[in-house]
């Protein structure tokens, strides 16, 4: 069932420079990254095989699954790669039936697999030691156990907060109403990163700024496949005064964009960059995406793979390797909201700006 929360958020809570507002996994993922060092390199059988696994929403969602699709076309242009096989999940599917996709794709000689979305992280833990000499991988992947890490999985992460502060800074910069939104697809600590990112970017150039958010699920993924709760969650905060929403709700964004067509409002894209994917009538109100660079992650794991080296263990792509970003197409942003962007970019960079991971 579809669950719409909404509030306001308080900015003040955390400010702009946070160093105690990590995150309680940051102590393991140093102890996990100590014990992928001590992984030995996967040894593959036989020529690499791709399977790709995607999220709810599938091939075709505008967003995530197509930057992933991106990543693995330009791999098999690049490498001739001859054996790919894609599978998408279902709404509101089991562990169990996650688990089976890989274990196909593995039973039928696939040994590189790739699982797009943190869904996919337990399925991968509990197969991978099933299948040593295949390398897995998952986009926003995750330890579940907490305890040694598989060493033929690689866990690629992003830095979604470095972008989000970028769309949030020019939300606010180019906002007429002093209010705006945010609609994220599930209320869990990923998708919240998203949204603490695009505050506190808000906050940075408007500290009075009005920030609307609105969660389309608490916890079932099925929030990133459906398109009319995110439409709803966008029509409710357009009828609040946004004139600006970011998504970060996958497929589920498309709806966010029809709202702002029918409000005649703008929005932020998220992952790819939107513009270029939606229609022509959607595309005239998305003034920037926040890039996160999947199809980098990618192509980089399937590259790492067919040079023998498959990647292990934790890599997290941020704004000084252009892991995340934000779009200019369409010229929606001012010469001047540029400027700006890319001043808060080089201080994040150099860590001048810690920018926070939660709400």
């Amino acid at each position: 069932m579809r669950r719409l929360s909404t509030y306001g958020v308080a900015l003040a809570t955390c400010g702009l420079i946070l160093t105690a507002c990590g995150t309680a996994a940051d102590d393991n993922d140093s102890d996990n990254d100590a014990a992928a060092a001590e992984c030995e390199t996967v040894q593959l059988e036989g020529d690499p095989q791709v399977g790709l696994a995607y999220d709810v929403g599938g091939r075709g969602d505008q967003s995530f699954n197509d930057s992933a699709y991106a990543g693995l076309t330009q791999a098999v242009s690049e490498f001739g790669i001859a054996e790919v096989t894609e599978g998408e999940a279902g709404q509101d599917e089991s562990e169990d039936i996650r688990e089976e996709r890989l274990r196909t794709f593995a039973d039928s000689g696939h040994n590189v697999i790739v699982g797009v979305g943190f869904a996919y992280s337990e399925a991968v833990d509990t197969v991978a030691p099933d299948y040593p000499n295949v390398a897995f991988a998952v986009i926003d992947g995750f330890d579940p156990t907490e305890d040694d890490v598989n060493c033929n999985v690689a866990y690629l992460g992003f830095a979604e907060n470095e972008g989000s502060f970028l769309v949030g800074a020019a939300a606010a910069l180019q906002s007429q109403t002093g209010t705006i939104g945010f609609v994220g697809g599930v209320n869990n600590t990923l998708i919240q990163k998203f949204e603490a990112g695009y505050a506190a970017g808000a906050e940075a150039v408007n500290p009075d700024i009005n920030i609307l958010t609105t969660y389309i699920e608490e916890s079932d993924p099925a929030g990133f496949g459906d398109p009319a709760g995110g439409q709803a969650a966008a029509e409710g905060q357009y009828a609040d005064g946004a004139d600006i929403v970011f998504h970060a709700a996958g497929f589920s964004g498309t709806g966010v964009f029809d709202a702002a067509v029918a409000a005649d409002k703008l929005a932020i894209g998220v992952d790819s960059d939107q513009f270029l994917t939606a229609g022509p009538e959607q595309a005239q109100h998305i003034i920037t995406s926040m890039l996160k660079r999947v199809d980098t992650a990618t192509y980089e794991f399937i590259a790492s793979a067919v040079n023998g080296e498959p990647d292990q263990g934790f890599t997290t792509f941020t704004l000084a390797d252009d892991g995340v970003g934000y779009s200019t197409s369409g010229n929606f942003l001012t010469p001047e909201t540029i400027a700006a962007l890319e001043d808060y970019k080089a201080q994040i960079i150099a860590g001048d700006i810690e920018v926070p991971t939660q709400p």
